[in-house]
Order: C-alpha cells, then structure tokens, then sequence
C-alpha cells in the first residue's frame, strides 16, 4: 500500500473532506502511475479521484465500531517513534 495512504477511520475528531479526498488523491496516482496527468488524461484522472472520494466517504460513513476513537497527536508520536526506529543509524 501506498505509505501516503493513511487510516481514517475511528479517529477524534474525524477525518476531514480534505483528508478523505487527499487519500483518494493518492490512491489514483498509486494506480494510475501518474503524479499529474497529461492533458488528454486530466478528465479522467479528475473523474477518478472524485469517485473514489466518494465511495471512501460513503464507507468511512457506513461503519461501526464500537471501540473508543483513536487520537490523532499519540498515532502521530507512535508513528514518529516507528520512523525513528527504523530510520535510526547505527
């Protein structure tokens, strides 16, 4: 999976329409191979990334947890901390 593509769900507070469609935004590039597309392929590329933010959001919409929503700023330190780790030189 694409490492720009984050989780949305179960957050506080929620994952915004910028998010969402960021996320989409990224998905299209992974699959596509584009970072920006050609003139001839703009229509379809734009297309794309508006339907895939509408499904996630019709998901992120659609489930239920009932676990307790997760934290924003401790998931950011915990992903520091990972990057950390793993980037760390010797």
């Amino acid at each position: 999976m694409c490492r720009n593509i984050h989780t949305l769900y179960n957050f506080e507070p929620p994952a915004t329409e910028d998010e969402v469609r960021a996320s989409a935004l990224q998905y299209v590039r992974k699959v596509s191979g584009f970072t920006k597309p050609s003139q001839a392929n703009e229509e379809a590329f734009s297309r794309a990334v508006d339907e895939v933010t509408d499904a996630s959001q019709r998901l992120l919409d659609a489930l239920v947890t009932n676990a307790a929503p997760k934290d924003r700023e401790v998931e950011r330190e915990r992903a520091k901390a990972r990057a950390a780790k793993r980037f760390a030189t010797a």
